[in-house]
């Protein structure tokens, strides 16, 4: 089943985000063809990352929510919301 995180960073902690980062991209690259898409949300600028969206496989929400829960940008404390959610794909290339 596809599953869609929407992770919104805490104001002012893109240094959390840019130490963490090398971890946070082996975490993702272990799943393999499970990621199907991942990568920051940006600001209104359309440059500075305010957050993060991930579509993935996983076989239970409660799994999916786990899982999220280990990434290291979540355990570094970079997140002041997280939300897991059953997606499913309608429309667009890919998949």
């Amino acid at each position: 089943m596809l599953f869609a995180a929407f992770c919104t960073d805490k104001a002012d902690h893109l240094s959390v985000r840019m130490k963490n980062r090398p971890a946070h991209l082996d975490f993702l690259g272990a799943k393999g063809d499970a990621i199907k898409y991942a990568g920051p949300t940006l600001a209104d600028d359309g440059e500075s990352p305010n957050g993060s969206l991930i579509i993935f496989e996983e076989a239970t929400l409660e799994a999916a929510r786990s899982w999220v829960s280990n990434d290291p940008y979540a355990k570094a404390g970079l997140f002041s919301d997280v939300t897991v959610r059953p997606w499913k794909k309608a429309l667009g290339a890919g998949l």
